[in-house]
């Protein structure tokens, strides 16, 4: 087992790593629409948020030496599902090889953010 951090992805606020690979597969912490350099969030709709948990999601997978092609899962969890047509548009674009994936109503994400997107990817 190995841990995963990237500089590319904003900080951990908890007791976690970016990812975790075992065997050939990246377990990847889910990734919120925080921007890496300020800590803030980034976008103030949910297209807009999930466009920056793609982005971190990118430098962790780059990071762990993978790529997003290769995300076979994903767990997505929206604030509201009224944004489902706009969060699926973003989600679409980046994920076109179409990975098995779950899309969840949570209240209460963090730093009350409208998105997190979680994916476990081959290496």
């Amino acid at each position: 087992m190995k841990h995963v951090f990237s500089d590319g992805a904003p900080a951990a606020i908890g007791p976690y790593s970016h990812a975790i690979i075992t065997g050939n597969l990246i377990f990847c912490s889910g990734q919120t629409p925080l921007d890496p350099k300020t800590g803030e969030v980034s976008g103030t709709n949910a297209a807009e948020q999930a466009e920056q948990c793609i982005k971190n999601i990118k430098a962790v997978l780059e990071s762990a030496g993978s790529s997003i092609d290769k995300v076979v899962k994903s767990t997505c969890y929206l604030f509201d599902m009224s944004d489902f047509s706009a969060f699926n548009e973003v989600y679409g674009k980046h994920f076109s090889h179409k990975p098995a994936r779950t899309t969840i109503a949570a209240k209460g994400l963090p730093k009350n953010v409208l998105v997190e997107i979680e994916v476990i990817a081959e290496l």
